[in-house]
């Protein structure tokens, strides 16, 4: 390094600026001298004929070091090349804690390049389904919710309902004759619980995260559960309604010099330079025509329609990537056996002869079933901003530990552990500064999207968005503070939902559904919706009931018959439970009244639970901004945590943010008092 250069790394986990984002460590952009070690670390970067250079469009591991011990791990990036007299001078560069390289990792990527999933792929029917309604989600990770598409829902036990406008909607079975009413079974569809998509995540791009938070015994967490609509209206592949699809999933677990098969249905291209063909061959003994829909990281790059020969072999070099993950899923209206399906890797490593990856399925079959293949279904969503939703909901915060875990908590419980630093004798005092804390007059958290019908009525009847809750502090006299507007926003959809009430005689039943449709009472996308689904007892005034299931929809969505329900059901619900004595946590911010109870006992919002503490000290008005310059021996630079607390003369503090120059050892230190 330049003798004289400055390197300023800035440190914050959670900044009271900017309450809504995680933070890490950066620098400011620095200079290396372009000496005959650091031309050959980065290849002459400013010389663009040199073949197979510098390639500075990504960053590059690093670790910073304080008198040769490790001091921060992260990523490097080389900024540009400064010249003098045409020749090279310096090498300017900017460095980045790890926690940053999760965008740079995830990328544009959406949650259907997590292939891993379609391990939990299930057959859409009417059986299935009905299987999946009746199926406790305690012990299993895909349900189906009574969350209908299009179909409203409503009960009356009362007799002559068949006659009635809308009588196909009465969820009430009547065994009786001359009618045929309830919830059609394709207007249902299965949910995921979100802690697959997390584990799917660590396997697609190699992560580890910490189960402080991410843990089955979390059960706000890990309750919590991903409605798989992808489309307005029926499941489908998008093709004919008297289509079938099935993903290609016959080959075993492998791995090769080039490639590797990663799951049942998923082939990797590892080493994408010494790839020569890359070729599906499908191989089969009769001519049933089927169409191929070929993925690359969840994305299709190969399609074709009406295939009939009994051997194809689809080329597919062209789409050849590092790290790439492909998969093939076949759609088609009568059932087919195929005697084998290869993925064949042709390539050259240096010094060896040609060679060939084969992975083989031997005899596939692709029965005459609509497969539910999770990444065609799932939302549709980039694979970052899930994860950023999750910190957002839950008020996480993030950072790499040492072996590379990436440690996941919530605020309050990283700055539960913590240890405590004396600075006193450090801290310069001719130079500090006290400011207010409070930027903002008030905070506001929300969700993206509350555009279904209910939560859109509710919007309108109480003026109040649903869930919504603002947070604003006024002063002695009763003046609202004052500052900006700041909001947190999670990105999913957040309906709310219905406790049905049977027509015949006004009382309550023990049945909730939801419905995912817009004000105009039509199908509705929207964002991705997030519940709890509670697994409850059919029951009417207290009585056991049946509900009434349609397992035979007509072409024209008319119902050809019904069968009986009995025992309990998934019932989609923002609270983990009915019953407020057994948890009264949800996923509002504000503490609605309960659909199910109707009362406002669950008091454990995502606000009261998950940022109350945080968002309380900052509008104190005891709370002070106070900046102070320290010079920090190593025994506390190479120590201290943004969990930990420093002491001034008596009074403990939090850090919100620290910004230290490596060369002179002085830090520029923003300090929230403790309250």
């Amino acid at each position: 390094m330049f003798k004289d250069e400055s390197v300023s790394i800035t440190q914050s986990i959670k900044n009271v600026k900017d309450v809504a984002k995680i933070f890490t460590e950066f620098t400011k952009t620095f200079t290396l001298p372009a000496s005959k070690t650091n031309n050959k670390l980065f290849k002459h970067y400013y010389n663009f004929d040199i073949v197979d250079g510098f390639d500075a469009r990504t960053k590059k591991s690093a670790t910073i070091e304080l008198n040769h011990l490790p001091f921060k791990k992260g990523k490097i990036k080389l900024e540009g090349v400064e010249l003098k007299n045409r020749r090279p001078y310096a090498y300017k560069v900017t460095f980045y804690g790890n926690t940053v390289d999760l965008k740079d990792l995830l990328g544009e990527d959406k949650l259907n390049s997590l292939s891993s999933l379609n391990s939990l792929n299930e057959t859409f029917s009417a059986s299935d389904i009905e299987t999946a309604l009746k199926r406790n989600p305690a012990s299993n990770d895909i349900v189906v919710p009574l969350l209908t598409h299009t179909q409203r829902l409503y009960y009356d036990s009362g007799s002559g309902h068949e006659n009635e406008p809308n009588a196909e909607n009465n969820i009430y079975y009547d065994g009786g004759t001359g009618h045929r009413h309830g919830v059609g079974w394709n207007q249902l569809k299965y949910a995921l619980r979100i802690h697959k998509i997390i584990e799917a995540i660590e396997s697609r791009y190699g992560l580890t995260f910490s189960t402080d938070f991410f843990t089955s015994s979390n059960d706000p967490y890990y309750d919590l559960f991903m409605w798989l609509h992808r489309k307005k209206g029926v499941v489908s592949s998008g093709g004919q309604l008297d289509e079938y699809t099935k993903l290609i999933d016959g080959w075993s677990t492998a791995t090769g010099d080039v490639s590797e098969m990663i799951n049942s249905s998923t082939i990797v291209i590892t080493e994408a330079s010494f790839v020569d063909a890359f070729n599906l061959v499908l191989s089969r003994s009769t001519s049933t025509p089927y169409d191929i829909s070929i993925t690359r990281n969840g994305t299709e790059v190969y399609s074709e329609t009406g295939i009939t020969s009994l051997s194809k072999n689809i080329n597919l070099f062209p789409y050849v990537e590092d790290d790439a993950e492909y998969s093939a899923t076949l759609t088609y209206t009568n059932a087919l056996t195929f005697t084998n399906i290869t993925w064949e890797v042709d390539y050259t490593l240096p010094f060896d002869p040609p060679a060939t990856e084969s992975y083989s399925t031997g005899s596939f079959d692709a029965p005459a079933d609509f497969e539910f293949v999770i990444t065609e279904q799932i939302p549709e969503m980039k694979v970052i901003d899930f994860l950023t939703g999750i910190f957002k909901m839950f008020n996480l915060v993030a950072y790499v530990e040492d072996d590379g875990t990436i440690k996941v908590q919530t605020l309050d419980d990283f700055y539960a552990t913590s240890n405590t630093y004396d600075i006193s004798q450090y801290v310069d005092v001719n130079s500090s500064q006290v400011d207010t804390a409070l930027p903002y007059r008030e905070v506001s958290f929300k969700y993206e999207d509350t555009k279904t019908y209910l939560a859109s009525v509710h919007n309108q009847l109480f003026s109040q968005e649903w869930a919504k809750t603002d947070y604003t502090k006024v002063d002695t006299d009763g003046n609202v503070v004052d500052g900006g507007l700041y909001s947190v926003v999670a990105p999913f959809g957040h309906p709310q939902y219905e406790r049905l009430i049977d027509v015949n005689d006004e009382t309550q039943t023990s049945i909730q559904w939801g419905w995912s449709a817009d004000d105009n009472q039509e199908s509705y996308i929207g964002k991705p919706i997030l519940f709890y689904p509670v697994y409850n007892a059919i029951n009417d005034n207290g009585v056991a009931e049946e509900l009434s299931y349609c397992d035979v929809v007509n072409p024209d969505g008319s119902f050809a018959s019904h069968i009986p329900i009995t025992g309990s059901i998934n019932m989609p619900s923002n609270s983990v439970s009915f019953s407020s004595g057994t948890s009264t946590a949800n996923i509002n911010f504000k503490a609605e009244k309960n659909e199910y109870t109707g009362d406002s006992s669950f008091t454990g919002t995502l606000f009261e639970n998950y940022y109350k503490t945080y968002i309380q000290d900052v509008f104190n008005i005891k709370a002070r901004l106070t900046k102070v310059k320290a010079y920090l021996p190593m025994k506390i630079l190479l120590n201290f945590t943004l969990a930990d607390r420093f002491d001034i003369n008596g009074q403990r503090y939090k850090i919100n943010s620290i910004e230290t120059n490596l060369a002179t050892g002085e830090s520029n230190i923003e300090l929230l008092n403790e309250l």
